[in-house]
């Protein structure tokens, strides 16, 4: 029997889009954002509370990260990067707006995520003045950070039992496609040159202009909530965030390895991972399969 390919809307048939065929799809996510509860992650004001900074920092980012790598994109003549230089700008648009859509919620809940949003702009317009090669640097340190984060955070069972259910999987598609794409800004860059002079010089640049606009969106966010001086909500939070066992605190030590001279993103391998979680949330029985408009294309 002849299968008919699918159709488009001009009656051509459907092509796989470019990231797809590199492992780097843009799935087309319309999260159904659930009723949560106030502090998503075990009631906890202060864990609660940092996760709505990061999010309030992501689609800001994600712009200063495509931006950065777009200046370079015409230095790319490898069709492979080409696919996924195009697969990357797919998923960091949508990453953005599907945490345009949480911060919104979020804001409706009466946390304020228009502070963390002004205080990432500032910082981020900062790292703009310096030139397009150290951006770009900038922005492979802050990818080596969140692909770190993407693995913890599918990995980390005792994290995942503590956040609310539905909540949580909006952050576990995101950390599967930071590992999806973890390589490509990093290998555009290694055609811009690859300094590592400069790589170095993106930890202490990010640090210092990131840092303070997370701790200062994070207390401000802590006062409004009446948890800045409670103990016990601090120490808790502090744990499952910062903690020797807590989701960011196992991924501090590994944050060096960016300044390793033979430093890749692909050389820790986390294809077996990913590809587990692409089976559990967009298999046939995923957990988000039927939040994806565009499914079968990117099952191609």
């Amino acid at each position: 029997m002849t299968m008919t390919p699918p159709q488009t809307a001009t009656g051509k048939p459907a092509r796989a889009l470019a990231g797809t065929t590199v492992g780097i799809p843009p799935r087309q996510l319309d999260f159904r954002i659930p009723d949560a509860p106030r502090y998503m992650l075990g009631n906890n004001a202060t864990a609660t509370t940092l996760m709505v900074v990061l999010s309030a920092f992501f689609p800001p980012g994600e712009r200063f990260f495509m931006e950065s790598v777009r200046h370079f994109r015409q230095r790319v003549t490898d069709p492979t990067l080409k696919a996924q230089v195009s697969g990357f700008m797919g998923q960091e648009a949508i990453h953005g707006r599907e945490h345009e859509r949480l911060n919104a919620l979020l804001a409706e809940q009466g946390f304020n995520v228009a502070v963390p949003d002004k205080a990432v702009r500032m910082a981020l317009a900062l790292l703009e003045k310096l030139p397009k090669s150290q951006q770009l640097a900038c922005t492979t340190f802050m990818e080596h950070f969140t692909a770190l984060l993407g693995e913890q955070l599918l990995t980390d069972t005792r994290f995942q039992q503590q956040a609310h259910g539905e909540m949580l999987q909006l952050w576990l598609w995101h950390a599967l496609e930071e590992l999806e794409h973890k390589a490509v800004a990093f290998d555009v860059y290694e055609l811009a040159g690859n300094r590592r002079l400069e790589r170095i010089a993106a930890f202490p640049l990010v640090t210092l202009v990131m840092l303070p606009a997370v701790f200062a969106s994070w207390g401000y966010l802590l006062a409004r909530e009446g948890k800045l001086f409670d103990r016990r909500d601090l120490g808790k939070g502090l744990r499952m965030m910062l903690g020797r066992r807590g989701l960011i605190g196992r991924i501090l030590p590994k944050m060096g390895l960016f300044a390793r001279k033979d430093y890749h993103p692909a050389r820790h391998d986390t294809r077996a991972l990913e590809s587990e979680w692409r089976e559990r949330l967009f298999g046939a029985e995923g957990s988000l399969s039927d939040q994806v408009r565009n499914l079968e294309e990117v099952r191609h």
